[in-house]
């Protein structure tokens, strides 16, 4: 929306917009919408960027605000967008809607010789439509592969091709890649092939179709992968083969693992063509399996990654990578590190047919070590699929019922996570299964690969149980393959491949890309304009965000908290709000934010409110209103702001302040509303008298009627609207009610087309509109089609009536009945109904009555009775009765056994606080047992309880600890059940994060990588690229309760890397990637700056970078400055600054600050600052001269070429007559050799001849000099050696002369003499004081005199670093040293040894420097040995030299 100004009125406003139509082919389509502006805007509908004229089919209905198009006889080629466009002097607005047409469908086809093809899928539809998509290949490298797709859609969609996310002119290498346009025969759309010539490895990956039109997009996608051709072996049997690749040149990098855990190596390579990468291990290519996964990452890395290390991976890993150009080799020597405590047998690889089992055994070195199963990182619990054995030192798994998704890697772990790894591979139709699970990002491709054993099968792909689109899939030879381009969270979800019985399924998972939304605009501001406006205007947020966005204005009330939305705009700068767009009179603020798909910004509110009033127009104004006799007449009306109005009918004002009246006692009855913006008027029940009546409304600046006709209503059913299907038993009650639209309407009901008749089992009524059916109570024989009739409508309803299904009361669950040899067995099963057929089968055959079973009925009851049974006649018996089923499981156990399960020792291994249960299964419910933990009777507790349940006896532990291991026993007479319970801690797990975690970072940013464990107290390893990290500065380790971080506090590039959180039993992944940040120029935000200086004068020119460590380059129009005197370049922190200390006019220019990303220009100008008086600031006091005394003027300017006027008492001054003026550079000076009373008064110094310039007064009186005098007395002083004494007088008048002396002596002013004056004070100082400088001081004015005694104190001299104690060799050189408290003078040390002066001696040396005194001797001899020491007038210190004498060496 367009901005104007306030003049030129409010610019055009959709108040309501047009909404998408969907018509059939030749059906009538209509756009409406409601546009307001001042002046009333020209409308303009416009398709494909092209206007729309008016036509025989294509007309432009208009009524004051609302504007419409209506399109007669719609055909396909009307689809598309059409835009309503308004404009006026102020500003222009536009809204859109889409027109979809479908053809009408097809009438049922007669039969005929030959049958029409049917029309292409989407051949009269808007949006594109595969025909036909892309079919995924698998080819041999060099071959040629061309992907082809057909696209439907009008209009013709646009075709481009992707592969792995790229356009094709984005591939490093797509030279050889080839666009094949085309058409589709005889159809509407279009097709494009993509043709590979001489396909290489780097070739393979997802390629995917895309076709847009003006209606929506589609795309396809289909896989490519290309494999290495197979070697010829060599023609001759004993030549030696060659190698795969070249010896390496440099030793290769090694990495350790533990057995068990996962080994990842990563090569980065690039070239030009793109290389092909092949993995090699000790000089064999490498070939992906379960164990072997190879992959390239999101940074376009090549991986390999071996899971679950075991003693045989260790050796040298290769990733050779080879073009055209020439070949480059990386390598990784692989070391597995093996545990002390091993598996006596580990697990050995196994197979197995599909539905049938797999046998895993392993043998550990005791038979009490626990043990526990996993496939991959999923642990396996006990059960009827996954059986668990341990005879002594054998753990054994029997996997049952073997299905496809059962081969993978299993586990048998024992504590220390010490593993033997196993491949389970299951014989079947599917040979490659799927992945597990699958984590694909929102917006990528996902793609699933199956092979199976047969070539050529048609497989099923399926999602969550429903088929999946062919478009999606392909097969070829043995491959089948799922591609799904773009997913989306819709597409996540379990997606199985069947094959006949077999299938193969995993859980894709759709991670979503966490984006950030945008910025908000910038600069916003509010302009109250004029008629009742105001215009808000804002610049576009910086950056710019990446997807499409718009601004969303909203607006408060004052005094109100509700903030409502007034416009959705699309493009940046300004829009004028007027009073309309409010509901009510009052002051408003407003507030405006960015909105993409991405999210919203942040508010912006402006400043300040605006007072708008609204005037009330008509949006949509009342319509005739036509209804049946008896309905009610609804007539509205929308306005453009909330106002009072005022309903008339017939020319009576009808009563507004009551919600529901009558026009009069008995007449007709109306209600009035008014909600928001729109006003209705109903009125109740009409009558056909009330046809005619003229509504009206009326408000300020609104007027508007319309007409009330009534008509008689023709009889329709108005329920039920279709046939009715109903179903009911025996004995039910049935009511069928058909609803017509007039009262007590005569209407016949019929049963299958006869005209049914009243009586006690079949009742007619009658209520107002409703007509019943009711049958008390049906029967089977009242079931068929009835009918509802009335004047040529009818109302249908089928009716079955069933028998009640049979249930069965008891028993509800499976039934286990255990008994011995020739017991009576009875099974008993009861129905709620008597007389229901009953049928028992065991073990799928239908049981016949014999001597040895018999059947009996008892009313509702039904029993099976085994007389005298037998071991041969368990099994699973069923009483099937209707639908339902009563299961029952017979146990036939000889009684001199009475423990039924487990016939062996059990050996349970579970961890701390697992749910234990102990299960024994006796022969007869009655029998009790006594149960024991390692020979002692157990007793139940909160801790341990004891359950029975019919034949079943269990011991169950509900939070089992360490101290429960032991050996339980279940006993009864002399039987026994063994129990070997073994308790371990649970072993450390990682719970965040799960996955492999991937972090960007820039440089000095803070990088945190965090783990959580299952315990507080767990330790870790961090590991970077396969070795150990250390903690220091730049690498923090970190400890909370279970979270372990590892702290990068200022990450570099070379921290980059894969970092591994080791706990021992799990590990955690990272890949951490740190880059160099932009250069940027945070401050000044402008990038372009205009600054005035005055000169001559300092100008600085400052930015802030960030980082703090970018460089920068400063330009003066164009060219490179450089530092000098004249110009300093600065840099502290993350400031850079340009200073010119003395800048003068020919300094101006343009000056910029560059970074390596940014540049900020600052347009510098310098002007001669008008001439100021610098000396003195302010006028000075009166100067009072005696006559004779010579008197100078003074005063400095701030330019020396300034000229200056001097004037006394308002004459101008001349030269001569006793007066000189003088000018020194920037200094004037007036000077009178001899005043005399006619020199004084006012003189006045005036820079140039302009009034109102700059001027500096000087006033001047003569007059005899006071007498001298000293006014005060000087003070003697006591002071320390070294500071300073300071003497103070004062005298009248204050510039009376003042001599000093000291000793009698006229002081001469020198480094250690200063005096000074400040008015009537007089000083004299003396600078470090020495004891020499005792003495009287003396002051002398005029005739006075004044004199003051000075004392100076001798400082102490102490020794702040005291002599320490010295060993050294004979021949060495030995220094003493100590230290002062202050500087000393020359001998105010001595040196003594052994209390004694040192002796003169060539070998010995003092120095001082400073407080510091030192004793130098130089080649010590053992004489040289004993007490030191070192003194002043007040202290001492002493110190020990001892000598050592060199040893003899013997030659």
């Amino acid at each position: 929306m367009k901005a104007g100004s306030g003049d030129q009125g409010s610019p055009p406003c959709f108040l309501r917009f047009p909404r998408p139509v969907r018509v059939l082919s030749g059906a009538e389509a209509e756009l409406k919408c409601v546009v307001l502006g001042e002046p009333p805007p020209t409308v303009v509908w416009e398709k494909g960027g092209q206007p729309l004229a008016a036509s025989e089919r294509l007309s432009f209905p208009a009524d004051g605000a609302e504007h419409g198009l209506l399109l007669s006889g719609a055909l396909p080629t009307d689809a598309g967008v059409y835009v309503c466009r308004a404009r006026n002097a102020a500003g222009e607005a536009y809204a859109a809607a889409a027109v979809t047409v479908l053809e009408p469908p097809a009438p049922e086809p007669e039969p005929q010789p030959a049958e029409r093809p049917l029309p292409p899928p989407g051949a009269g539809e808007g949006a594109p439509v595969f025909l036909t998509g892309p079919r995924s290949q698998w080819v041999l490298r060099g071959a040629e592969v061309v992907l082809e797709c057909q696209v439907g859609g009008l209009p013709e969609p646009t075709l481009y091709w992707e592969k792995d996310g790229m356009a094709l002119d984005e591939v490093w290498d797509s030279s050889h890649f080839a666009l094949e346009p085309g058409r589709t025969e005889g159809r509407p759309g279009a097709s494009l092939a993509l043709r590979i010539l001489a396909v290489r490895l780097p070739d393979s990956g997802v390629y995917v179709c895309h076709a847009r039109n003006a209606h929506g997009h589609a795309r396809a996608g289909a896989l490519l992968q290309v494999h290495q051709p197979p070697e010829s072996p060599p023609e001759d049997p004993d030549e030696v083969p060659k190698p795969v690749v070249e010896p390496l040149k440099c030793a290769p990098k090694t990495f350790w693992v533990n057995e068990g855990k996962h080994a990842k190596f990563r090569c980065y390579v690039m070239g030009k063509p793109e290389p092909e990468i092949e993995w090699h291990w000790e000089g064999r290519p490498l070939l992906p399996d379960r164990r072997r996964l190879m992959y390239r990452d999101r940074g376009g890395g090549f991986v390999l990654k071996v899971l679950y290390c075991q003693a045989k991976d260790r050796g040298l890993y290769v990733c050779a990578a080879r073009n055209s150009a020439g070949q480059t080799l990386s390598a990784v020597q692989l070391h597995v590190k093996e545990p002390r405590f091993r598996f006596t047998r580990p697990l050995q690889d196994v197979e197995g047919r599909e539905h049938g089992i797999a046998v895993l055994e392993c043998k550990v070195p005791n038979s009490r070590i626990p043990t526990a199963w996993f496939r991959e990182d999923q642990r396996l619990l006990p059960c009827r699929k996954y059986e668990q054995i341990e005879e002594g030192a054998v753990r054994r798994l029997i996997i049952h019922r073997l299905k496809a998704d059962d081969e993978g890697v299993y586990l048998c772990e024992m504590r220390g996570r010490v593993r033997t790894v196993a491949n389970v591979t299951v014989k079947g139709p599917i040979l490659k299964r799927l992945p597990r699970k699958l984590d694909v990002f929102e917006g990528e491709n996902a793609v699933l690969l199956v092979e199976t054993g047969e070539a050529g099968v048609e497989g099923c792909w399926t999602r969550d149980g429903e088929d999946l689109p062919a478009i999606c899939q392909s097969s070829s030879g043995h491959m089948h393959a799922l591609v799904l381009p773009g997913v989306t969270r819709e597409d996540a979800g379990e997606v199985t491949f069947s094959l006949g019985n077999s299938h193969t399924t995993t859980l894709l998972r759709v991670k979503c890309v966490k984006h950030n939304p945008p910025g908000p605009p910038l600069l916003v501001e509010m302009f109250k304009g004029h008629k009742n406006t105001v215009l808000l205007t804002w610049k576009p947020p910086e950056p710019a965000p990446e997807t499409p966005f718009i601004y969303r204005l909203e607006r408060q009330e004052v005094g109100s908290e509700d903030w409502i939305q007034c416009f959705s705009i699309v493009k940046a700068g300004a829009v004028e709000v007027p009073g309309d767009c409010v509901p009510s009179e009052g002051d408003y603020r407003f507030r405006i934010c960015t909105v993409s798909e991405h999210g919203r910004s942040p508010h912006v509110v402006f400043h300040g409110s605006a007072h708008l009033v609204p005037t009330a127009r008509l949006v949509a104004g009342l319509e005739d209103v036509q209804v049946y006799d008896g309905e009610d007449a609804v007539f509205s009306l929308h306005l453009s702001t909330i106002i009072q109005g005022t309903w008339f009918l017939n020319g009576e004002e009808l009563k507004s302040h009551v919600p529901e009246g009558e026009v009069e006692p008995g007449a007709l009855r109306y209600r009035v509303e008014k909600k928001g913006l729109q006003h209705r008027l109903i009125l109740q029940a009409v009558k056909h008298q009330d046809s005619g009546a003229l509504v009206g409304f009326s408000c300020p600046g609104v007027q508007d009627s319309a007409a009330l006709t009534i008509q008689e209503s023709p009889v329709h059913i108005l329920s039920p609207q279709d046939k009715v299907s109903l179903t009911f038993t025996t004995s039910e009650r049935v009511v069928l009610t058909c609803e017509l639209s007039r009262v007590d309407f005569p209407a016949s009901w019929y049963k299958d087309g006869q005209r049914v008749e009243e009586s006690e089992s079949l009742v007619v009524k009658l209520d107002g509109r409703k007509h019943r059916l009711i049958l008390p109570e049906a029967q089977i024989q009242d079931s068929g089609e009835f009918e509802c009739r009335t004047e040529g409508v009818s109302a249908f309803f089928s009716v079955t009536v069933r028998d009640p299904p049979v249930h069965i009361l008891d028993p509800r669950e499976h039934v286990f009945v255990h008994a011995i040899t020739s017991e009576c067995v009875m099974l008993t099963c009861e129905v709620d109904r008597e007389g229901a057929p009953v049928h028992w089968y065991k073990d799928g055959q239908e049981v016949e009555e014999s001597d040895f079973v018999v059947l009996e009925n008892e009313g509702a009851h039904h029993r099976l009775v085994l007389p005298a049974a037998q071991p041969p006649d368990g099994g699973e018996f069923q009483c099937v009765a209707g639908d339902e089923r009563a299961y029952f499981t017979v146990t036939i156990t000889d009684v001199s056994s009475w423990i039924v399960y487990p016939s062996g020792k059990v050996y349970v291994a579970a961890v701390r606080l697992e749910r234990v249960v102990l299960t024994c299964e006796l022969c007869r419910p009655w029998a009790e047992v006594r149960w024991t933990k390692d020979g002692e009777e157990v007793v139940e507790s909160p801790a341990l309880l004891l359950q029975k349940e019919d034949t079943v006896r269990r011991l169950v532990l509900p939070a089992v600890q360490l101290e429960d291991s032991g050996e339980y026993l279940c006993e009864i007479d002399d039987e026994s059940a063994s129990f070997t319970v073994t308790v371990t801690e649970p072993p450390v797990r990682i719970i965040y994060p799960r996955d492999e975690v991937t972090l960007v970072a820039v440089s000095l940013e803070c990088v945190v990588l965090m783990c959580e464990l299952s315990r507080e107290d767990a330790p870790v390893r961090w590991y970077k690229d396969g070795l150990e990290v250390e903690e220091s500065e730049a690498l923090v380790l970190e400890s909370d309760g279970p979270r372990r971080r590892l702290v990068l506090p200022a990450a570099q590039p070379e921290d980059g890397g894969e970092f591994v959180c080791d706990a021992g039993d799990d590990s955690a992944f990272f890949t951490v990637t740190v880059t160099a940040p932009p250069e940027r120029i945070v401050h000044p935000a402008a990038r372009a700056l205009d600054l005035q200086f005055g000169a001559p004068g300092r100008v600085e020119l400052r930015c802030e970078v960030a980082p703090a460590g970018s460089q920068v380059r400063w330009y003066k129009d164009g060219l490179e400055v450089e530092a000098s005197d004249v110009l300093q370049l600065g840099a502290e922190g993350p400031i850079r600054t340009l200073t010119l200390p003395h800048a003068e006019p020919e300094d101006a220019g343009e000056y910029v600050c560059e970074t390596h990303d940014e540049a900020v220009t600052f347009n510098v100008s310098l002007a001669e600052p008008p001439v100021q008086f610098l000396a003195p600031e302010a006028a000075p006091s009166p100067l009072c001269v005696a006559p004779g005394d010579p008197v100078v003027l003074s005063c400095e300017l701030s330019r020396a070429g300034a000229l200056v006027f001097w004037s006394h008492n308002g004459r101008p001054v001349q030269e001569g007559e006793g007066l000189e003026l003088h000018a020194e550079g920037p200094r004037r000076i007036l000077c009178i050799r001899a005043a005399d009373p006619a020199h004084a008064g006012l003189y006045t110094c005036q820079s140039g001849a302009a009034p109102g310039a700059p001027s500096l007064s000087f006033t001047v009186q003569v007059a005899e000099p006071p007498p001298v005098k000293l006014v005060s007395e000087l003070t003697p002083l006591t002071v320390h050696e070294g500071d300073d004494a300071t003497f103070r007088c004062e005298v009248s008048p204050p510039d009376a002369d003042v001599t000093w002396l000291r000793n009698g002596a006229v002081v001469t002013p020198g480094p250690q003499l200063e005096m000074a004056q400040n008015g009537s004070s007089r000083t004299l100082t003396l600078r470090g004081c020495q004891l020499e400088d005792a003495g009287t001081v003396t002051a002398r004015a005029g005739g006075t005199a004044t004199s003051a005694r000075l004392h100076v104190r001798e400082t102490e001299l102490l020794f702040l670093r005291r002599l320490q104690d010295v060993r050294a060799e004979e021949g060495q050189d030995v220094c003493l040293q100590v230290e002062t408290g202050r500087v000393g003078a020359a001998g105010a040390v001595r040196w003594v040894r052994g209390g004694v002066p040192l002796p003169p001696d060539s070998r010995l040396a003092t120095t001082q420097d400073g407080h510091v005194h030192r004793l130098l001797i130089h080649g010590v001899v053992p004489a040289d040995q004993g007490t030191y020491g070192c003194e002043s007038h007040h202290d001492r210190t002493l110190a020990r030299l001892s000598v050592r004498r060199e040893c003899p060496v013997l030659s």
